[in-house]
């Protein structure tokens, strides 16, 4: 059963719900929630301390507010500051977090915090899933893409040589709080990274809300605080309906990848550094999926058009960027590396059109080599 929402409301905050039964969680959205914070989280604590984790990007803008409103509710504030980056989401790191958070005499009745983007998020949840064998956590993300994606839904983890977040757990947090001024702080390649993950939703299954952006993506790229709201409330009820129906990725939730399993191998080729954030990369395997799709005579050409004028116009990229010379072999030989590979084959979301997407593995190893080659040599058209 829902909980009702905890702390203060404001009227310019949204609640969404994520129905899980008795692990249900509300999420928060809108401007002011980093100072209402402690008020929100007190109900759900089950002891006196908190831990927050964050980076070093993030710590000099927001942690002594944080640590400031978890006092004023009677929260004893700890933190520990990990650096910013991808590359922290590793074996290394996670063991020192652990370290810190049992040095700091970490309880199970301790609230662990996560205060970062997407990687903050993933490595303090996974942190949280496997300390004393689980304590209780929330998420605070400062990023767009965190705000509309990683935060929700559970899915906590790693990299390995192997490939992206193959070592992890489903660890659904208490709390979500998207505090829509943290995303005021973000350089404009940021917040695009982050604006991919919203456009996912659009050309997963809501059409016109697709529209909505291309209509209304440059205001809220440019800070508009009512199209940052509404994009993230709308992303937010779309995965949180997906993780209720299918919580472990058993089947629908699967969806939410839509671009990720190219997005991930171009991830992997670039070591999963600043040379290609995640949301580039999920944007150009998006072109990819629908490239495919078109190529497979499953979506007009059009639609994948449609999709690269529309990154094209916010400045995303649509194509495999220089002056890296990619190739095609090995970003197949990534993709083989995939966590949702099954029996050998990868499993790919492609689409019949804008808002029409779907499972499969049924997808000619030839097609796909032929349009990562065409892909790898900057001829990236395709006629339907």
């Amino acid at each position: 059963m829902m909980p009702a929402p905890q702390g203060p409301v404001d009227t310019m905050t949204t609640i969404v719900s994520v129905e899980l039964g008795e692990r249900s969680y509300p999420i928060h959205i809108g401007p002011g929630l980093l100072d209402r914070a402690g008020a929100l989280i007190q109900p759900l604590m089950r002891g006196n301390r908190a831990l927050v984790v964050t980076d070093d990007r993030v710590a000099p803008l927001y942690l002594e507010r944080l640590e400031h409103s978890l006092a004023a509710a009677g929260i004893m504030p700890m933190h520990t500051v990990v650096p910013a980056g991808e590359k922290t989401k590793d074996f290394p790191h996670l063991e020192a977090l652990l370290g810190a958070m049992l040095a700091a005499r970490a309880e199970r009745g301790t609230m662990v915090v996560a205060l970062g983007g997407g990687v903050i998020g993933d490595l303090t949840g996974f942190a949280a899933a496997i300390l004393l064998r689980g304590v209780d956590f929330v998420q605070i993300p400062t990023t767009l893409l965190a705000q509309v994606d990683s935060s929700v839904g559970g899915k906590t983890g790693i990299n390995t040589r192997h490939g992206k977040n193959l070592v992890g757990a489903f660890h659904q947090p208490r709390l979500v709080l998207a505090d829509t001024d943290t995303l005021d702080t973000l350089d404009r390649r940021q917040v695009l990274a982050g604006y991919a993950e919203v456009v996912k939703y659009g050309l997963i299954d809501d059409a016109p809300f697709f529209q909505w952006l291309e209509d209304n993506a440059a205001r809220l790229i440019d800070g508009d605080l009512a199209a940052r709201c509404h994009a993230v409330a709308v992303s937010c009820r779309a995965k949180a309906r997906i993780v209720a129906a299918d919580e472990r990725e058993g089947g629908v939730r699967a969806l939410l990848n839509l671009g990720h399993t190219f997005g991930h191998a171009l991830e992997a080729e670039t070591g999963f550094s600043d040379e290609m954030l995640h949301g580039e990369a999920v944007a150009i395997g998006m072109v990819m999926a629908f490239r495919l799709s078109a190529r497979l005579g499953l979506a007009p050409g059009e639609d994948a058009d449609r999709l690269v004028r529309h990154l094209d116009g916010l400045g995303l990229p649509s194509g495999l960027p220089g002056p890296r010379r990619w190739d095609a072999a090995r970003l197949m030989e990534h993709m083989q590396g995939d966590k949702k590979v099954k029996d050998g084959k990868v499993t790919f979301v492609l689409a019949k059109g804008i808002g029409q997407s779907f499972l499969t593995r049924a997808v000619p190893e030839a097609e796909l080599a032929a349009l990562l080659t065409e892909m790898t040599q900057g001829q990236s058209s395709v006629t339907a």
